[in-house]
C-alpha cells in the first residue's frame, strides 16, 4: 500500500535512534528530529507557477544541500557529479516505466531501490555520503521528470508519499549494507571485549 514503506521505515529508525542509539552519539537527537520532521510535512504540499510540490521531499534535498555545502571543493564536485548520474537514472527509470512498462517485472519501487542503492555503493565509500547523493539525486530526478512531463501538459506532484516510499527503501538498503559491511569489525570489537573481559575475571 502506497506509503507503508514511507511510515514503517521512518518509525522503525526513529525507534531505534531514540531508544537504542547511544546517547553519546552527537547526531542522535538531530536524526530523531529530523525523521520527525519529515513525517509531518509528508502530506504538507503547496503549489508553485504551476508545480505542485510536497514539504517533505523539499525538506530532504534542502537538507543534503546544506551538509554538502560544508564539503571541500573537490569532495563537493564528485558529490554533484553523483548526484546527477542519480538525477539522469531517476528520471531515466520512470521514463521508461511510461514507455515500456512490460519491463518492470516486479514491485516499481523495489526496483528503484535496488537500482539506486547499487549506484550509490558502486560512486561512494561511506554511509553518509551515500545517503547524501541518493536524497539530493533522486528529489533532483522528481522536480526534473516533473518539468519533463509539463512540456505534454501532464501535471505530475513533486515528492509525494510515492517519492517518499522510494526515498525510504532505498535508505533502508543502504543502511543495510553498511552494516553488512562493517559487521565483521563490529563482531571482532565485541570478541576483544569479552576476552579482555575473561583475561580480567580469571
Amino acid at each position: 500500500m502506497e506509503g507503508s514503506l514511507f511510515y514503517w521505515i521512518l518509525w522503525l529508525f526513529w525507534v531505534y535512534i531514540t531508544f537504542f542509539m547511544e546517547k553519546k552519539n552527537r547526531y542522535r537527537t538531530k536524526l530523531a528530529a529530523g525523521i520527525l520532521v519529515v513525517i509531518i510535512l509528508s502530506n504538507v504540499h503547496f503549489i508553485v507557477t504551476s508545480f505542485e510540490f510536497y514539504a517533505g521531499g523539499l525538506f530532504l534535498l534542502l537538507l543534503s544541500y546544506i551538509i554538502l555545502s560544508k564539503k571541500k571543493l573537490g569532495a563537493l564536485l564528485y558529490a554533484f557529479v553523483c548526484s546527477m548520474i542519480l538525477t539522469i537514472s531517476y528520471v531515466t527509470f520512470n521514463l521508461f516505466v511510461i514507455y515500456d512498462p512490460i519491463w518492470v517485472f516486479f514491485e516499481k519501487e523495489w526496483m528503484m531501490g535496488i537500482c539506486f542503492s547499487c549506484l550509490a555503493i558502486f560512486l561512494q565509500t561511506t554511509l553518509k555520503d551515500r545517503l547524501l547523493i541518493v536524497v539530493s539525486g533522486t528529489m533532483q530526478g522528481e522536480i526534473l521528470y516533473a518539468y519533463y512531463l509539463s512540456k505534454f501538459e501532464f501535471s505530475y506532484p513533486i515528492g509525494t508519499i510515492a517519492y517518499l516510499d522510494v526515498s525510504a527503501l532505498t535508505i533502508m538498503l543502504l543502511v543495510s549494507w553498511s552494516f553488512f559491511e562493517n559487521a565483521g569489525a563490529i563482531f571482532q570489537n565485541h570478541f576483544h571485549f569479552f576476552e579482555k573481559g575473561k583475561q580480567k575475571s580469571s
